[in-house]
């Protein structure tokens, strides 16, 4: 059964999605995994299709459709059985060149969104340091002016594409004060002199997208690669977050559903006492758990995306609240996933373990579960007493 969100075009749409992720995609998920990184002809194939342009300006390439198109495209790469795939074309597209869309000038949509739409460029957006994730105000990456260019000076980590970036969406800090409006984004092209990428990165999921450090060393970034105002970047970043934890949920759930069909799937296949595993009460009602936990999470999920969509100015708890729930479901639901398949659960050949794998990052990225939980204290105007400290005595 369909939800109500989604209309005839949307389902049309998806069922072509579906054909091409099974087609192009799923066949070649265990060697993109083996490799660390999906092959630029992807994002070109992907690009001819019109699925790195499916929510941006027709005027720029893209198709011109709504954010729940976006959606449903996210939802079905995610399917294809390695989330690190959809992970480095939603970098480019769905998180890098969005940032472009949203606050970039004309002439920067024409020389970067543009190739961006069409696969001829891949993207990649740099605002985690080494020194911290979360705390995004509190970045130590600096570009100063200097004439017609900006110096940038700094480091970044944990970024996606950016082995393989052609251009990256840098966040650095302008000038010391005040916080949260000391930071602006820019435009790097990754053949510029002082730039530099670090080894590509090891990680325990996601392995189909490569990861990398950044470095820059007195890096000259032209004043027209500023992205929006100066100073402005931490509202740029802010504003964009929450379409992003939306779709870190559409994601979970889309793994999610990966795993309990594996589960089920596993369970009338798999003996044990002359009976297949399916009959054991105990795993029929765990399953069932897993879909009750997934359609919760969908549903929350759904609602934040119509909001989204539908332009309501501050969607912040829903999106918040999808972004905990979702990610934190997915790590039960995969985890029970391997343990329904027991010591098959364990082994690379089983695809439940990559699932559980892909699944643990859900949780951290976009902000972590602390984090979010932090951000809905302040949303549901929760206050907690202050604490007074006296000599010797906790009051």
């Amino acid at each position: 059964m369909t939800h109500w969100i989604f209309n005839e075009e949307h389902q049309l749409f998806r069922e072509s999605v579906r054909k091409f992720i099974q087609k192009e995609i799923t066949p070649q998920v265990e060697e993109w995994e083996a490799d660390g990184e999906v092959p630029r002809t992807l994002f070109k194939q992907m690009g001819e299709m019109g699925y790195l342009g499916i929510k941006f300006p027709i005027e720029y390439g893209g198709l011109g459709m709504d954010t729940i198109m976006q959606a449903v495209f996210s939802e079905e790469i995610t399917k294809c059985g390695a989330a690190g795939v959809g992970a480095s074309i939603e970098a480019s597209s769905g998180i890098a060149m969005t940032k472009l869309w949203l606050f970039g000038s004309h002439e920067l949509k024409e020389k970067y969104l543009t190739p961006g739409i069409k696969g001829d460029q891949i993207a990649a957006l740099a605002i985690t340091e080494p020194s911290g994730g979360s705390d995004v105000a509190g970045m130590k990456t600096t570009a100063k002016k200097d004439g017609d260019y900006y110096i940038l000076n700094g480091s970044k980590t944990f970024i996606t594409n950016g082995v393989n970036a052609d251009y990256v969406i840098v966040a650095a800090q302008t000038r010391l004060e005040p916080k949260h409006r000391n930071i602006s984004l820019f435009v790097v092209d990754t053949k510029s002199k002082g730039y530099s990428v670090g080894k590509k990165l090891k990680k325990l999921g996601w392995r189909s997208s490569d990861t990398g450090e950044l470095f820059f060393d007195q890096v000259k970034i032209p004043k027209e690669n500023l992205i929006g105002k100066e100073n402005e970047g931490f509202r740029y970043i802010m504003e964009d977050f929450q379409l992003e934890r939306i779709m870190l949920a559409l994601t979970s759930v889309a793994t999610a559903e990966l795993a309990l069909e594996a589960a089920i799937k596993y369970s009338k296949e798999r003996t044990q006492f002359n009976q297949p595993i399916a009959n054991f009460q105990v795993l029929r009602h765990k399953m069932v758990d897993m879909a009750v936990d997934i359609e919760k999470a969908k549903n929350i999920t759904y609602r934040a995306l119509y909001l989204y969509d539908q332009g309501v100015e501050d969607v912040v708890t829903q999106a918040t609240m999808a972004k905990v729930y979702a990610t934190e479901m997915v790590n039960r639901v995969t985890d029970m996933a391997v343990q329904i398949h027991g010591g098959n659960g364990y082994m690379m050949e089983y695809p439940v373990q990559r699932y559980w794998r892909d699944a643990r990052i859900q949780s951290i990225g976009g902000g972590t579960t602390q984090i979010m939980n932090e951000v809905l204290i302040k949303q549901l105007g929760i206050t907690l007493p202050k604490v007074e400290l006296k000599k010797n005595n906790i009051i």
